[in-house]
C-alpha cells in the first residue's frame, strides 16, 4: 500500500477547521514554511482562544498537510479565491483538499455517507462510522493496529468533519442527519481543471475518485463537464463514455479569475 494511503488519526488536530483555515490563509504568504506561519499566527492575535500548543498542532498537523503541499500550491490557489466566491463553494474546496490529506475521511464519505444516501436513509449513524473504522483497521489500512479508544475517536472525527463541511447536520439520536449536498459549477470546474493540470488524461479526469466525494459516478461527472463546456470553459467531445477535451486555460493560476467571474 502507498504510504499516503494509510489511515491516520491526523484529523484529531482539527476537523473541518473552516474559519481557522480562512484566518490562516489570510496570514500565509508564498514561501512561508509551517514555522513561519505559526509565528505569524501567534503574533497576529487572530486566535485568542487557542493555546500555543493547540495552534501549533493546527498549523503543523492540519493546515500544512492539506494546503502547503506542492510548494504551497493549494494555499496559493485558495488565497487567490478567498472572498471572491460563495462561502459554501469555498468550504467545498477545503473539503477536497482535506480529503486528499486524510484518506480515512475521503473513503468514509465515498463508501458510507453516499451509500446511506443512496439507500434512501436520512441519517448517518455513529455505529456506521465505528464499523467503518473497525473494518479498516482489521483490513490493514493503518500502519499499526489501533486501540479501541483510537477507533472510537477517529469514528467521531470523521462524522464531525462531515458536519463541519456541511454533509451532515446536528446529532439526532444515534447519528447525524444527512443534509442536501451537491456539487456546484465552481467546484466542478475546479476539480476538472485541477485534475487536468496534475497531468491526468481526459478520461482519467472524468473517472477520478475525487468526484465521488460529491456522489458522482463517471457518467454523472461527464454530465457536469458538459454543462461547463456549454458555458465555454472548454470544448468537450464524448461518445460511448469516452471524453476528449480541448482545454482553454494554460495553468491553474488562470482559474481563480474564471471562477470568481462566475
Amino acid at each position: 500500500m502507498d504510504a499516503t494511503s494509510f489511515y491516520t488519526p491526523r484529523l484529531s488536530a482539527g476537523l473541518g477547521l473552516v474559519p481557522e483555515t480562512g484566518r490562516l490563509l489570510e496570514l500565509w504568504q508564498p514561501g512561508m514554511t509551517p514555522p513561519d506561519l505559526l509565528k505569524a499566527a501567534m503574533d497576529s492575535g487572530a486566535f485568542p482562544s487557542m493555546s500555543a500548543r493547540r495552534l501549533r498542532n493546527v498549523v503543523a498537523e492540519a493546515f500544512a498537510p492539506r494546503f502547503l503541499t506542492e510548494d504551497g500550491g493549494p494555499a496559493r490557489f485558495l488565497k487567490a479565491l478567498q472572498g471572491r466566491i460563495a462561502a459554501a463553494d469555498f468550504r467545498h474546496l477545503l473539503l477536497v483538499y482535506t480529503c486528499r490529506a486524510n484518506p480515512v475521511l475521503a473513503d468514509f464519505i465515498r463508501d458510507v455517507y453516499w451509500a446511506r444516501y443512496a439507500a434512501g436513509l436520512d441519517i448517518v449513524l455513529k455505529d456506521d462510522a465505528h464499523a467503518f473504522i473497525s473494518r479498516a483497521v482489521a483490513d490493514g489500512r493503518t500502519r499499526a493496529r489501533w486501540s479501541d479508544t483510537t477507533i472510537l475517536r477517529v469514528s467521531q472525527y470523521v462524522l464531525g468533519a462531515c458536519a463541519d463541511f456541511g454533509l451532515v447536520g446536528p446529532m439526532r439520536g444515534a447519528g447525524r442527519v444527512i443534509l442536501p449536498f451537491r456539487i456546484t459549477p465552481i467546484v466542478a470546474s475546479f476539480l476538472a481543471h485541477d485534475l487536468h493540470f496534475r497531468g491526468l488524461g481526459d478520461n482519467s479526469v472524468v473517472q477520478h475518485p475525487d468526484w465521488m466525494l460529491f456522489g458522482l459516478y463517471p457518467e454523472d461527472t461527464l454530465g457536469e463537464m458538459k454543462r461547463l463546456a456549454m458555458k465555454g470553459q472548454f470544448i468537450l467531445q464524448s461518445a460511448g463514455g469516452m471524453a476528449h477535451i480541448a482545454w482553454k486555460l494554460k495553468s491553474m493560476e488562470e482559474l481563480p479569475d474564471v471562477l470568481a467571474a462566475g
